[in-house]
Order: structure tokens, then C-alpha cells, then sequence
């Protein structure tokens, strides 16, 4: 297998007196999907939200491509090709698809205004990229379907180079037409080499999606083990009881 695009390595991050997160190693290879699971207060949003930038480690190390890498800030993680997909999608509801591409980061003339042919041109590209029937990219978003705003919301990751995704629950509030072209969306990601965290708590997405599952229960690592090596009640049980199954190999990594 390849090196892993991230290696989260001892992890540790408290508030106060209370571990948020204690001791936990996640690895992440390109064109892979790893679903982290576990209750609310589990401690897999605040993984997560060290490896975005939102939160600085205690102790523990992140590598990325084999790089130890210091991450202080949202900017860092992004000038790192991470970025965060949110379940809110923190889209700007009106403004329309191309603006909300570009949001703080607008192309702009050798005159220092906005260059609102190219950003027109570079959007409908990206979107085409993920979805060819996209096609109305200049009514406010707040116009456009769930699936539509997830289409945005991954554009913006793609063109600034995302190579790492944070997906927070991406197909909740979504109906089953939307669920399933956001799974295409995944899939295609997956076949460039982006390499998907995936935050869920709906077990069709983690067993249709995943390569691999992380479960967490009071910030600890419960297991990591190969998705199609698990069963539904298996997993339930890590996350409810923090019980590991009987008889099933935990894989670190996916080369292991």
C-alpha cells in the first residue's frame, strides 16, 4: 500500500479535567474511506476538528504524507489539502453556487477587482466535474436541492486541492435520490485518490461507503476494522458497549 495521506498518532486533547480525546491512532490512505463512529461526546468530532485546525493537539503527532505536520489553524490544515465538509455545508444561502465557491478566496484581476468571468468559467468546470446535470449555478443556493448544495459544498474542497475530506454527516436531511448521488459523489472522489473521514451515524452510509471503520466510545479507540469484515450488531456493540467483536482482526491501517 501506499504511505498514508494522514497518520493521527497518540492523540490527546482534554478540556479541563475532561479527556475529549485520549491516546488515539487513525490512518487515512488515498482513495480511501474511513467512517469514524460513536455516540454525541464519543470524541470523533473533536478528532476531527485537530486534524481541520479547529483545536490544537495536546500531545500525540500528525503526519501527513509521512510529514510531520503542525497544524494551528483552519489555514494551515487547508494549505495541507484538508478540508472540512460540514453538515451545515457553511454555505452562504444567498449567494449563488459560483459565489459560494469562490467565498473568501475570489479570483481577482491584475486591477485587484473581482474576475467574475473566470470564476464563472473555473466554477461550472468543477461542478461539471461532479455533476454534469448541474446546470442552474447562478440562483442563490438556498434555491437548490440538498444533493445540488453537497455538489457545491465539494467543489469548493476540490478546486482549493483538497486531497484530505472531513465529511460531517453528509447525507443527513437528504431523500434517498439525493443519499444516492451523494454516494456517486464519494465513490468518484475515491477513484482520484481523495482520501474521506467520514462522521456518520447512518449504517447504510458507513456499510455502503467505507473501506475501513473507527469506532470511539468516552475518547478512547474502541477498534478499527475493515468494513466488510463487520457486521451491523457488531458495530453497535463497540459503540454502545465499547465492546470489541469476537473473533474479527483489527486493522490499523489498510496495508495492515
Amino acid at each position: 500500500m501506499t504511505e498514508p495521506l494522514v497518520a493521527l498518532r497518540g492523540i490527546h486533547k482534554a478540556f479541563g479535567g475532561v479527556h475529549a480525546v485520549e491516546d488515539v491512532s487513525v490512518y487515512l490512505h488515498p482513495g480511501e474511506v474511513v467512517a469514524l463512529l460513536g455516540h454525541n461526546g464519543a470524541g470523533k468530532s473533536t478528532l476531527m476538528k485537530m486534524l481541520a485546525g479547529a483545536y490544537p493537539i495536546d500531545s500525540g503527532e500528525i503526519l501527513i504524507r509521512g510529514e510531520k505536520a503542525h497544524i494551528r489553524s483552519p489555514a494551515d490544515a487547508q494549505e495541507l489539502g484538508i478540508e472540512t465538509i460540514y453538515q451545515t455545508l457553511a454555505l452562504a444561502d444567498n449567494l449563488d453556487a459560483v459565489a459560494n465557491l469562490f467565498l473568501g478566496r475570489e479570483l481577482l484581476t491584475p486591477w485587484r477587482t473581482l474576475d467574475d468571468l473566470r470564476m464563472d468559467a473555473e466554477a461550472r468546470k468543477v461542478f461539471a466535474r461532479l455533476n454534469k446535470n448541474f446546470k442552474n449555478v447562478r440562483v442563490p443556493v438556498r434555491r437548490l436541492s440538498g444533493g445540488q448544495r453537497q455538489t457545491v459544498a465539494i467543489s469548493r474542497a476540490l478546486y482549493f486541492n483538497a486531497r484530505i475530506l472531513i465529511m460531517d454527516e453528509p447525507c443527513a436531511a437528504l431523500g434517498p435520490e439525493e443519499t444516492r448521488m451523494v454516494g456517486e459523489l464519494i465513490k468518484q472522489l475515491k477513484a482520484e485518490g481523495v482520501g474521506i473521514f467520514l462522521i456518520s451515524h447512518d449504517m447504510p452510509d458507513v456499510f455502503g461507503l467505507s473501506d475501513r471503520l473507527a469506532v470511539m466510545k468516552n475518547g478512547k479507540l474502541v477498534g478499527t476494522y475493515r468494513t466488510a469484515d463487520v457486521d451491523e450488531d457488531e458495530v453497535l456493540g463497540m459503540i454502545i458497549l465499547g465492546k470489541r467483536p469476537e473473533g474479527k482482526e483489527q486493522v490499523e491501517r489498510a496495508d495492515g
